[in-house]
């Protein structure tokens, strides 16, 4: 499921304030990001969205904690014996 296209709409915030109920109802098919004084101060999106992006960040950690692991030195377990111990067989 593709929530966002690749577009983004930007706004001073001034403007985003005035016409708040547009900008939410953009948020929901693509990024707005709101400017003040010309540099981007916030970035509104739809709670999917932010709900994808918590998920992949948690899968990242997941990953970066498996490689981690595997970068870890000691002895190695055979599989059969990791497979024994789990009660696989």
């Amino acid at each position: 499921m593709i929530l966002y296209d690749l577009q983004m709409a930007t706004f001073p915030v001034s403007e985003a304030r005035d016409r708040l109920q547009d900008v939410v109802q953009l948020a929901r098919t693509e990024a707005v990001f709101l400017q003040r004084y010309g540099r981007v101060a916030a970035v509104l999106i739809s709670p999917e969205r932010y709900e994808q992006l918590l998920e992949v960040e948690e899968d990242a950690e997941d990953v970066a904690a498996f490689d981690e692991a595997l970068a870890e030195e000691g002895p190695n377990i055979p599989w059969e014996q990791v497979k024994s111990d789990l009660g696989w067989r």
